[in-house]
């Protein structure tokens, strides 16, 4: 959603809960009005260190917000977390929008009763059906997100769509590939940091070093690969997209690292942004 309403990929993708794991700021800037879009984790029943960091993330944003943006997978329906968000979005006192998602994959009989019901949950609050893929709705989306928000300066300049550096997009790319090229066999216990970040103008190119990190050693050989198969397809599919990103060619080079059991490590998890 974030990446469709910017025009650009700043935040990974992928189907599985809890991907984006740091707070990621979208800027839109509007003729009439400029929107600052806190895209968190979910929040959800925090097991760990790693995971209750990021809700940590999330609860602060929802006080710093002035509007909150609930959004609700059309083709899962309304989930019990869903549920539990809205009763923190209500108690935050902030104006709260819903924002029904995903419509381009359900019929649109199906999508009648989904919307009654989340009206009946949230009366006299806008609720916009959209899909971010098909790009379907998403200026009455920001129409309705912009008459809610509060008479203020901008804060940004028009040109700029994110806080996030060059690097961080790029890991944050590396990171998604990984989670998508290995599926169920590696947990989300991976991180990503950049060791070389290097243009070279006269070439338009940049070269890009960047490590991967596991939390145990049976993790290495899963992300590799047979004979290195996988992390060459991981690197060939963020390269594509870090080009996209970027807007110049890229040599990307990735390594792999085990970290003992990081993402119990204060240590570690700061020293990967968390």
């Amino acid at each position: 959603m974030l990446n469709a309403l910017l025009g650009r990929k700043v935040a990974a993708v992928t189907p599985k809960p809890q991907t984006t794991r740091t707070r990621i700021l979208g800027i839109k800037t509007l003729p009439q009005a400029q929107l600052l879009f806190l895209d968190t984790p979910g929040l959800h029943k925090a097991r760990g260190l790693l995971n209750v960091r990021m809700v940590d993330v999330a609860r602060r944003a929802l006080s710093e917000a002035d509007v909150v943006l609930l959004l609700v997978d059309a083709e899962a329906g309304i989930a019990p977390a869903d549920r539990r968000v809205l009763e923190l979005g209500v108690a935050s006192g902030k104006p709260l929008l819903l924002a029904v998602t995903k419509i381009d994959l359900v019929p649109r009989d199906a999508l009648l009763p989904l919307l009654d019901e989340l009206g009946r949950l949230c009366p006299d609050r806008a609720v916009v059906p959209v899909s971010a893929m098909a790009g379907e709705n998403l200026e009455r989306l920001v129409d309705v997100l912009a008459a809610a928000l509060p008479e203020g300066p901008a804060y940004y300049p028009e040109e700029e769509i994110t806080d996030q550096s060059e690097r961080a997009i790029v890991a944050e790319i590396v990171r998604e590939k990984v989670i998508l090229e290995t599926r169920e066999e590696v947990p989300y216990a991976v991180a990503v940091t950049i060791d070389e970040f290097t243009e070279r103008a006269e070439k338009n190119l940049v070269v890009i070093k960047a490590t991967i990190h596991v939390a145990r050693d049976s993790q290495k050989p899963i992300i590799i690969g047979h004979r290195g198969n996988r992390i060459k397809a991981i690197g060939q599919a963020a390269r594509r997209d870090i080009e996209g990103a970027l807007e110049r060619r890229v040599f990307l080079e990735l390594f792999v690292r085990v970290q003992e059991d990081w993402t119990t490590s204060p240590t570690r998890i700061k020293e990967f942004g968390l």
